[in-house]
């Protein structure tokens, strides 16, 4: 082998090494990246949830069980949907669904409803929404605290024909110049109680189950 046959060897090799540590560091770097942006995720999502707990239970730690439940009529879309369940010592202390008022003004709106196990609201909050900047969009607490009304509701208060907006008759109050959206939302965090109601032992017990597997795959 001559010399210049010799170079050309050695430049492909460090090329090669160069290529192959570049790879690692990209790979090594994703790997960080996503587990730093799951690590986010789940802040974000604790963090969330805690918006709709009562507050007694918010600072003791609560990891809630993930499961999903689907009922287009009652939490408003086809797509299953989140519903989170917190327990203590093995007994359920909260329930937190991720219903959808389907006949926003502009589009669906996503929301957060947190109960207790006997069915009574300790918080509503917005996920995400369209619906008009300066009037629907007053559903957000940050803009306003017309969502706090729901707190400490149920279908026994007020009675179930009266959950609807004051300009139907009903005890929640309206937004001015914006009737569609606080009335889309009054209907689906009703909605969400009567599903509730109506599935609480069954989303409890599948809650149970899930925690189970989970607690058997982390000793494998």
């Amino acid at each position: 082998m001559d010399i210049r046959q010799g170079s050309a060897w050695r430049t492909l090799l460090l090329v090669g090494l160069v290529a192959t540590g570049a790879a690692v560091l990209v790979t090594a770097s994703h790997e960080l990246s996503r587990e730093r942006i799951a690590a986010n995720e789940r802040a974000r999502l604790l963090a969330s949830l805690n918006s709709v707990l009562d507050p007694r239970l918010q600072d003791r730690g609560l990891v809630p069980i993930r499961i999903t439940a689907t009922d287009r009529e009652l939490l408003g879309t086809d797509e299953p949907v989140d519903v989170f369940v917190a327990t203590e010592g093995g007994r359920p202390v909260a329930a937190i669904l991720a219903p959808v008022a389907p006949d926003g003004y502009n589009a669906p709106i996503r929301l957060l409803v947190g109960v207790t196990p006997g069915g009574v609201l300790t918080g509503v909050r917005v996920l995400s929404h369209r619906e008009t900047p300066g009037l629907g969009d007053l559903i957000e607490l940050r803009k306003s605290g017309w969502i706090l009304q729901f707190d400490g509701r149920s279908l026994e208060d007020p009675p179930y024909e009266l959950w609807a907006v004051d300009r139907d008759d009903g005890a929640f109050d309206s937004i001015t110049g914006a009737t569609v959206t606080p009335r889309a939302v009054v209907k689906a965090v009703r909605n969400t109680l009567v599903y509730f109601e109506r599935h609480r032992e069954e989303l409890f017990a599948a809650a149970a189950r899930a925690s189970e597997a989970e607690a058997a795959e982390a000793e494998e």
